[in-house]
């Protein structure tokens, strides 16, 4: 395998044994960033001075036998959304001013350059992370390395399409709504959302606590590798909780067996479609082989569209509602409308949304009683063309009637992870979405590292990769 495909397990390993420098692995993601980006858009700035100087930093330490930890020399991405100091953070957006001095890191960017992490630039978004997909009219249009033809989903979409193409080992991102599981199960890769508050955030996101900070890796101990070093307090993080004594990549090990799964194809209200039905069916067979007691069943959590709907339409216009009218023509044109639709919700309707969202919740409490984990697709159809928000069939800005199993978890705060579940008759990735009960985040990464283990699709390269290495 190349060394742009490695994870950062591997890669550490190598490092620790000398068998390969952090600058060799930081110079082959650049590589393919020079080569890949022109098609795949997933950059919007690439710092390769700075990464390169990082790298030479790394490889002094472990050359010392002093590195930082198992992230310490790993190339790793930024998401448009987070703050990292020397660079701008324009979120996708032409309203953002470049020129501003950007000082300061949030808390996940803070920890990932403590442990010497190599940053390598930071990744397309859609604007303010609006929608399930990625483009913007300040970026343009992400594509997925599967088939350039089709969106890598969103809005974490250039964080994925780097990884799947090899341009980075690990990604902090964000997911709102889905942002980080959808683009991973778009592109077979990882993407984690833990227990809100588990990874501190600053500045505070105006969508409040549907907002998570989270981790992307081709590998599950990737993911839990990063959780170790992200999942610490922030005192800037009100809401942030505190750091779980367990180590993350020692507790993923343990296994399924014994453990009492509920899987449920459409969440009794979805449509899906035929492939990701038999995707969904094999992983149940799968966890049933791997020793645990699986059931069909439809969770209580019900039909959480319009409550979902309500929160996400009033925090994009707390963001953005307060844009004179010249300065809102900016604004992606789908976005300026979900503006308006949010400053037109009344404030009972808002209200009782909350009352429906504790509801949520406290029925999905219940349901873990009987049920330690939940096993859904990660979303109802496989990726689409990327000149759409939506598959064809479906309205541009009914991004919930493909992306259903998502949001429910992101009103309820509890841990989900998008993992590598198969693919389509066509070749296109298909992710299962494997949840937990709120805090139980690392019972989630055990069910994915195992699962994994008995399907190591992570193993499959998109064409253009393979192209690549051949030299054609």
């Amino acid at each position: 395998m190349a060394i742009a495909d490695l994870a950062a397990s591997e890669l550490s390993a190598l490092f620790a044994s000398g068998a390969l420098s952090p600058v060799d692995a930081t110079r082959a993601a650049l590589d393919r960033i020079e080569a890949l980006d022109p098609t795949l858009n997933a950059f919007r700035l690439v710092d390769a001075e700075a990464a390169l100087a990082a790298a030479r930093a790394s490889e002094a330490r472990w050359r010392q036998k002093a590195s930082l930890g198992p992230l310490d020399g790993v190339p790793t991405s930024i998401k448009d959304l987070i703050l990292t100091s020397g660079w701008p953070t324009l979120r996708g957006s032409r309203l953002t001013d470049p020129g501003q001095k950007w000082e300061v890191d949030a808390p996940g960017v803070a920890r990932l350059r403590e442990v010497g992490a190599v940053l390598l630039g930071k990744t397309n978004t859609a604007e303010f992370g609006w929608k399930g997909v990625t483009d913007s009219p300040l970026a343009g249009t992400t594509r997925n390395p599967w088939d350039p033809s089709l969106t890598p989903g969103g809005s974490s979409g250039g964080a994925a399409a780097a990884l799947a193409a090899g341009m980075g080992a690990i990604a902090l991102c964000t997911d709102g709504g889905g942002s980080v599981r959808n683009p991973a199960g778009f592109t077979n890769l990882c993407g984690f959302k833990p227990t809100f508050g588990n990874v501190a955030a600053f500045p505070p996101n105006p969508i409040g606590s549907l907002a998570n900070v989270c981790p992307m890796a081709r590998r599950v101990l990737d993911v839990a590798l990063m959780m170790d070093v992200i999942a610490k307090p922030d005192p800037r993080d009100w809401l942030c909780l505190p750091a779980v004594s367990t180590r993350w990549a020692e507790a993923v090990q343990g296994g399924v067996r014994g453990l009492r799964i509920a899987a449920s194809p459409t969440l009794g209200i979805a449509r899906i479609d035929p492939d990701v039905d038999a995707v969904v069916r094999g992983a149940m067979a799968v966890f049933v082989g791997l020793g645990a007691i699986v059931e069909e069943i439809d969770p209580p959590i019900g039909d959480t569209t319009a409550c979902f709907d309500v929160h996400w339409r009033v925090g994009v216009a707390n963001a953005l509602g307060g844009l004179p009218p010249a300065t809102r023509g900016l604004l992606d044109p789908g976005l300026d409308g979900f503006v308006d639709e949010g400053l037109a919700v009344p404030l009972r309707d808002y209200l009782q949304a909350q009352n429906e969202r504790v509801a949520a919740g406290q029925r999905m409490r219940g349901f873990h009683t009987r049920f330690d984990l939940l096993l859904t697709p990660t979303t109802a159809v496989a990726a689409f063309p990327a000149d759409r928000r939506a598959p064809p069939g479906i309205g541009e800005d009914d991004f919930k009637a493909w992306t259903p199993f998502s949001y429910p978890f992101n009103l309820t705060m509890q841990p989900a992870i998008s993992v590598p579940g198969g693919f389509t008759r066509d070749g296109r990735p298909v992710g299962i979405q494997i949840v937990g009960d709120l805090h139980d985040d690392v019972r989630v990464l055990r069910a994915a590292f195992a699962f994994e283990a008995a399907l190591p699709l992570h193993t499959r390269r998109p064409q253009l990769v393979h192209d690549l290495d051949r030299g054609e």
